[in-house]
């Protein structure tokens, strides 16, 4: 396969064409930000570190029967992937209250979730991820209420299916961010990544934060914390 010119640069990867129309090429880079761009940094290994993760999960959902777009990891930093039409949604779920949850609903950080909880933010960089409700979604012809429900659907599933999964290693899957596209024949499946960035992953007993809040937070330690979940991972 063949690398072509670059056709997006994004805060935490490179998306090249390739010489076949259908498949792109991911490099993942070390710069980490945060606060919509307003923190930036480095995070030693990073791209490796998620690049490999990111493969991971990828490949036990596909075995698991959920579709993804991932292909093949060329090498520690790339991977190549299927090209998608992406839904311009962001899909957060929620399993425990955290982060923005937290603050809004004046809960304290820690704390279960009755029911997990999906929430949408409309992808534009720009206007800074907004929340956007389901509604408003389909009114803006983001997404049709047909998709929206595979979308949900798919979430669910794959929330079940991690946390199980994390359990094993004594990690908890406190909340995640998922996006996804559609494939030439209109197939929804998952894009992005499922890793540090875009997880919030805890110790099971400690709730030691293991994921991008050590950088986001000021809590030290992030590259270990990222080691870490590879480690535990075995990968």
């Amino acid at each position: 396969m063949e690398k072509r010119e670059l056709l997006y640069e994004g805060k935490a990867k490179k998306i090249f064409k390739t010489d076949n129309q259908d498949i792109l090429w991911v490099y993942y880079k070390d710069d980490a930000t945060a606060f919509n761009n307003q923190k930036r940094g480095q995070i030693k290994n990073k791209g490796v570190i998620n690049n490999k993760i990111t493969n991971y999960f990828m490949n036990f959902l596909e075995k698991n029967k959920v579709s993804t777009h991932f292909i093949k990891e060329i090498s520690d930093r790339e991977t190549f992937v299927k090209r998608l039409e992406i839904i311009p949604l962001e899909v957060i779920v929620r399993n425990v209250v955290a982060g923005s949850f937290s603050k809004r609903y004046g809960i304290c950080e820690g704390e279960m979730l009755k029911k997990s909880t999906i929430e949408f933010s409309y992808k534009n960089d720009e206007l800074g991820d907004p929340f956007i409700s389901e509604y408003s979604a389909v009114a803006l012809e983001l997404a049709s209420e047909k998709e929206i429900e595979v979308v949900k659907k798919l979430s669910f599933e794959i929330n079940d299916l991690l946390k199980g999964h994390l359990k094993i290693f004594n990690i908890k899957l406190v909340d995640f961010k998922l996006e996804f596209g559609k494939v030439k024949n209109g197939e929804i499946i998952l894009g992005d990544e499922v890793s540090p960035d875009t997880c919030r992953f805890w110790d099971i007993k400690t709730h030691e934060k293991l994921d991008k809040d050590r950088f986001r937070n000021d809590l030290g330690n992030v590259e270990d914390a990222y080691n870490e979940i590879l480690n535990r991972l075995k990968i």
